[in-house]
């Protein structure tokens, strides 16, 4: 008596990260499929041209100003993507009451978010391999061969920065509205660039309360500043290993623990 040969996807879908897996691959063609994505990859491209012409009227510093100017491009649309994107994988799920299909198969509420949260990465990094080749090309228009390499470390830690404000992103709309939820990701986004600033702002203060106040912002939304090197970059200096080691660790440890949250509360929502 034969049997068949079991089926490679199905005994893939069949284990936990198959799970994840799958709902990350669905996630990336969705989100793919979204023409927002492809709208901003090319405003980010036509800045980057814009930056050409600009450049040119700086005598000497054309590489420079497109770095700055191009960097900033790919971590502002970036952060677009990560916050709105991330906002509404969730929340789509919901209102759509996709959910109740997707719950009704042997997929936990871990393996959702989890993958969802994976989608999004993937989307995020072919969107900044996209955008980084724009403005490396612009780069090498203009003569600056040293530079076009040294961006990339640069745009590593940009990448990391935006997997952090996914992860905020998916936290903030497993429990609340998209549009709060976009508020409050965006509100971490610019606080988190500044957090390190306010420490030093409340100690300058000498009030206990603002020092308290302050120190509990730093330690609890992320210190974005450790992702920062962009006028760096600007100048040929390329992150040290030391560097892209620690803010590695550090986003990896604060997705984890976000992740964690994240599953926490959207174990708790009640779908009925």
């Amino acid at each position: 008596m034969s049997t068949q040969p079991a089926n490679p996807e199905a005994v893939l879908q069949s284990t936990f990260f198959g799970r994840i897996l799958t709902i990350a691959r669905n996630t990336f063609r969705e989100a793919v499929r979204d023409r927002v994505l492809y709208n901003l990859v090319l405003f980010v491209l036509l800045i980057t041209a814009s930056a050409i012409f600009l450049g040119e009227l700086t005598a000497g510093q054309e590489a420079r100003t497109i770095v700055n100017l191009g960097l900033g491009a790919v971590l502002l649309f970036g952060a677009f993507i990560a916050i709105f994107v991330g906002v509404s994988l969730v929340s789509k799920e919901i209102e759509k009451r996709t959910v109740y299909a997707i719950f009704s198969k042997p997929i936990g509420r871990a393996e959702f978010i989890l993958g969802k949260y994976f989608g999004l990465c993937l989307t995020l990094l072919v969107n900044v391999l996209v955008m980084g080749v724009g403005v490396t090309l612009a780069i090498l228009y203009v003569g600056g061969r040293e530079l076009a390499l040294t961006i990339w470390g640069a745009i590593f830690l940009i990448y990391l920065e935006l997997a952090i404000l996914t992860a905020v992103a998916i936290l903030f709309s497993s429990f609340s509205s998209p549009a709060l939820s976009a508020l409050l990701s965006f509100f971490v986004f610019v606080i988190g660039h500044f957090s390190a600033s306010l420490n030093e702002l409340a100690k300058n203060l000498g009030s206990a309360a603002a020092v308290y106040f302050f120190r509990a912002i730093y330690y609890l939304l992320p210190n974005l500043s450790n992702f920062t090197f962009r006028t760096e970059t600007a100048h040929g200096l390329a992150p040290p290993a030391a560097m892209l080691a620690g803010a590695t660790a550090y986003a990896v440890v604060y997705v984890a623990i976000l992740l964690i949250v994240t599953i926490l509360v959207f174990s708790r929502r009640n779908f009925k």
